[in-house]
């Protein structure tokens, strides 16, 4: 007789201070690109932002307190959240560097503007999607600043966007970072061919939003 022993084999892992959140969640990088009163380009890189909730026209971006980017906001109630590819990774350190207020971003990063459709805030020639934006609400706490915008046009590359709805993923590569000790670590993500329905998660396969998709207005 042949005895077989089962072997537990103990998971390693390694316990991280709280704030190293970002070293184990991947963060998108969006520019935003402001204007400010004075008419001044401005543009920087943003990791802390989100869309709020399937149906709502609204996106997050959590800020520090001193930016100029938020200065601008405040005072013109513009801004265009830009989603760029990964070949945008060498423009990140150039629009995140602390240069005058009264220097123009798109002019030290060498990127060019793309004029925006309901704002007067310029999007990023390159990107492959742009969400011109009008301040909602801003939520201020001792620390940082969570900007509210409201979605006023979106707009994305044909190239990249499908008849089905989908944004394809393997032409964006979308823009992304890793934090670590030493700094950041850039990369993308792929598809992965697994696809399931909204409707899957409601009861009797309905899904309450559905309509709304199928009369979206893409003019």
């Amino acid at each position: 007789m042949v005895l077989l022993k089962s072997v537990n084999k103990m998971v390693k892992t390694m316990e991280l201070k709280p704030f190293k959140k970002e070293s184990v969640m991947p963060l998108p990088v969006a520019f935003i690109s402001t204007v400010s009163k004075e008419g001044v380009r401005n543009i920087a890189p943003y990791g802390c932002v989100m869309p709020v909730l399937r149906p709502l026209d609204l996106i997050c971006i959590a800020t520090a307190k001193r930016r100029d980017t938020l200065d601008n906001i405040r005072e013109t109630g513009e801004f265009v959240v830009n989603l760029a590819g990964a070949d945008f990774a060498d423009k990140v350190i150039p629009t995140a560097k602390a240069i005058p207020a009264d220097q123009d971003e798109f002019e030290f990063a060498g990127l060019e503007e793309k004029p925006s459709k309901k704002i007067s805030a310029p999007g990023i020639k390159g990107s492959y999607a742009w969400m011109e934006c009008e301040l909602f609400k801003l939520y201020e706490e001792a620390s940082y600043i969570l900007i509210m915008g409201k979605v006023v046009h979106l707009e994305v590359e044909d190239e990249v966007y499908d008849e089905t709805g989908l944004c394809n993923v393997d032409k964006a590569r979308p823009l992304m970072m890793m934090g670590a000790d030493d700094g950041m670590h850039f990369c993308t993500v792929e598809e992965l061919g697994k696809f399931e329905p909204f409707s899957a998660m409601f009861p009797q396969g309905k899904d309450p939003l559905a309509k709304m998709y199928r009369e979206n207005d893409s003019t």
